[in-house]
């Protein structure tokens, strides 16, 4: 014999309703419509044949029906709740296993972390660095940050912060005698190359016109260093503009020549396809876009 089960969302509704005593605190609680949980009432009292809630102008109150109904269901509810909670609670002791850039860690997310943590205490995030394209396979990983086109096969993403270079040096090296005024007197500075980004000062200069010495310079491990090689003053860098929001406007570094240039890259958080995203994803998904929106 097949079970006699009805309509669920019917059901759950009047077993708020009955439990609060009020088709408004109802409609508060489920966040929809005085008029929604009404209908849902009558499509439940229609399936049962029966009424289920007594009406008149100072509210309701159960019928004898309605009470021994909620009387059989509500232990039902109260056990999905119970075992709902402790499955949430199981998943948010698990951390969110994050691997980023050590730049993009160091710049743009440690600095805005905090107003995660603030906003969702219940979920770790475990951030560990890393250059190398992710294999979701192989790692005990949630997410990551990589940087690139987007066209990685097998991957959810959502795009965060386009590239936007444009070469950055400290307040006390354009207060020298050489400064670069013009984008010609590069030539006699000292440029800042990274490792991984070796492309930047060819990318910027050949789509600003300008002078051919983009194998001059010092090269250094990573954009972290660059950058603290710029602010100490030995030198001009290429600067990732989205990532430098905090030096720029503080004075530590200083743009040069206005002339950004936007590349068809940008840095994009990604996940497995085939694993879906839990809720503590999602969670930390929507906090990266609207961090990223925001600039």
């Amino acid at each position: 014999m097949s079970r006699r089960i009805p309509p669920l969302n019917p059901l759950h509704v009047f077993e708020v309703a009955a439990r609060l005593g009020s088709f408004t605190r109802a409609a508060e609680e489920l966040q929809v419509t005085q008029s929604a949980v009404s209908r849902q009432i009558a499509v439940l009292e229609g399936y049962l044949k029966r009424r289920l809630f007594h009406r008149d102008p100072h509210g309701i109150t159960l019928t004898s029906d309605g009470d021994d109904y909620r009387r059989e269901i509500a232990p039902a509810f109260a056990r999905i709740d119970a075992a709902t909670r402790r499955l949430l609670d199981a998943a948010d002791a698990n951390p969110l296993r994050l691997r980023s850039y050590s730049t993009f860690a160091a710049k743009w997310l440690l600095p805005r972390l905090p107003r995660f943590h603030a906003s969702h205490p219940g979920i770790e995030v475990r951030l560990s660095t890393g250059i190398a394209l992710v294999d979701f396979g192989r790692e005990e990983l949630d997410v990551a940050i990589q940087f690139g086109a987007g066209d990685w096969s097998g991957l959810e993403q959502r795009r965060l912060l386009g590239d936007i270079i444009q070469p950055v040096c400290s307040p006390k090296l354009l207060r020298r005698r050489n400064a670069p005024k013009v984008i010609e007197d590069l030539k006699r500075c000292t440029l800042l190359h990274t490792k991984y980004r070796r492309n930047d000062w060819h990318d910027w200069l050949e789509a600003v016109d300008g002078p051919d010495i983009s194998e001059t310079g010092m090269v250094l491990p990573g954009s972290v260093l660059a950058y603290q090689a710029a602010m100490e003053g030995l030198g001009v860098a290429m600067g990732q503009l989205p990532l430098l929001r905090q030096e720029i406007a503080s004075g530590a570094l200083v743009p040069l020549f206005d002339r950004p240039v936007t590349r068809p890259l940008a840095h994009y958080a990604v996940w497995p396809a085939r694993r879906g995203a839990d809720h503590r994803l999602r969670a930390f998904l929507a906090w990266l876009e609207q961090e990223a929106a925001q600039g």
